[in-house]
């Protein structure tokens, strides 16, 4: 197999002449061009696997942040009950502190100098026996009192030693997170580059969905998770460029409806059909056109990788390929098209044409 030249003077991916006389291409070996495809599913199947990977993460993290927040918010709500408890408790306990002391200096008995002092011993007794009972009532409210502050510090301990955990559960998810998704990011770029050699290499063959990896449930069709003929061709996105617009990265008005979405996402057909077009290179980079009962045709380009050949028929919400940004693309997202013909030119507006097979975006 011919070696690149490791000479500065010659561009990544040359070939000088001396390296070729010295490493003649081996009969047996593979060529770059025929490994193009292992190397693009390998770097799909990596998007795929990692984007799962952070979306598992991440949707543990947006359960305990919440969880976290509520959990902090709870504990500062028994922290303010607890002190308002702790100062009904002082209240009571100096009520009856100040009974008990006015009791130790009238040997049990109301001061003579007290407004209720009457010289009638039985409305003395009487006097005597409401301010026992005075005394009483609040022995009673001050225990209350103190079991209800000792309930809420046990709870408040509980709830705070719930917090810090869930705290320390959030930050270690927020790293992993970050962790995930640099590693993600990496592989989008990865999947980008790759595409876009292979577009360069004129050798768009397909991707096996096998080494993807995927669960069965996650490439059984859209349409039939729900019963319908027709489905969105991606499930989660960002409408960006609408049908008919115009600006300087189109030669004449937008023929289709563009959907943002990163890179490696999967790219599913709106309907059933069959595929009777994949390109390779040019303005749509790598594509597929599929043709519809009724004579209508789907396009979906700028893909990074295409998972389905020409004559494959495709159900309604199956994998097709995978968006990324090759061809004349500013960044990651699924250009579609419907038209009446799989030539470029017949397009009509695919949201309004969705829309009528009650599909909405």
């Amino acid at each position: 197999m011919a070696r690149p030249c490791r000479s500065r003077r010659h561009a990544v991916g040359a070939f000088c002449a001396l390296c070729a006389v010295v490493y003649p291409v081996l009969a047996s070996g593979p060529s770059a061009a025929v490994r193009a495809p292992d190397r693009l599913a390998r770097a799909g199947a990596d998007v795929y696997r990692l984007a799962r990977e952070e979306a598992l993460i991440r949707e543990r993290y947006d359960r305990a942040l919440p969880a976290a927040r509520e959990r902090r918010a709870e504990a500062e709500r028994l922290a303010q009950r607890l002190s308002g408890q702790r100062f009904v408790s002082s209240v009571l306990r100096e009520d009856a502190g100040a009974a008990a002391r006015a009791q130790y200096r009238t040997g049990g008995f109301t001061a003579p100098d007290s407004p209720r002092f009457s010289d009638d011993p039985f409305e003395l007794l009487a006097l005597q026996e409401t301010d026992a009972e005075r005394r009483e009532r609040l022995a009673r409210r001050l225990s209350d009192a103190d079991d209800r502050g000792r309930a809420l510090e046990r709870e408040e301990r509980a709830t705070v030693s719930s917090w810090r955990a869930l705290d320390r559960d959030t930050t270690l998810l927020r790293r992993a997170l970050g962790g995930a998704s640099g590693r993600l990011e990496a592989a989008r770029e990865e999947l980008d580059r790759t595409a876009a050699a292979t577009v360069d290499g004129g050798r768009c063959s397909p991707v096996d969905r096998d080494v993807l990896d995927t669960d069965d449930d996650d490439l059984r069709p859209e349409g039939e998770r729900g019963g319908r003929r027709w489905t969105r061709p991606v499930v989660s996105y960002r409408l960006s460029a609408g049908y008919g617009g115009s600006g300087a990265n189109w030669s004449g008005t937008h023929t289709g409806q563009d959907f943002a979405v990163p890179t490696g996402t999967p790219v599913r057909s709106v309907g059933p059909g069959t595929v009777v077009d994949a390109g390779c290179g040019g303005a749509f980079g790598i594509s597929l056109v599929v043709r519809h009962p009724g004579g209508w045709y789907s396009q979906y380009a700028h893909l990074s990788a295409a998972l389905v050949a020409p004559g494959r028929r495709v159900r309604p919400g199956e994998w097709i390929g995978l968006s990324g940004t090759t061809g004349n693309s500013t960044g990651p997202h699924l250009h579609f098209e419907v038209r009446t013909s799989p030539e470029f030119g017949s397009s009509v507006d695919p949201v309004e044409w969705l829309r009528r097979r009650g599909v909405g975006l």
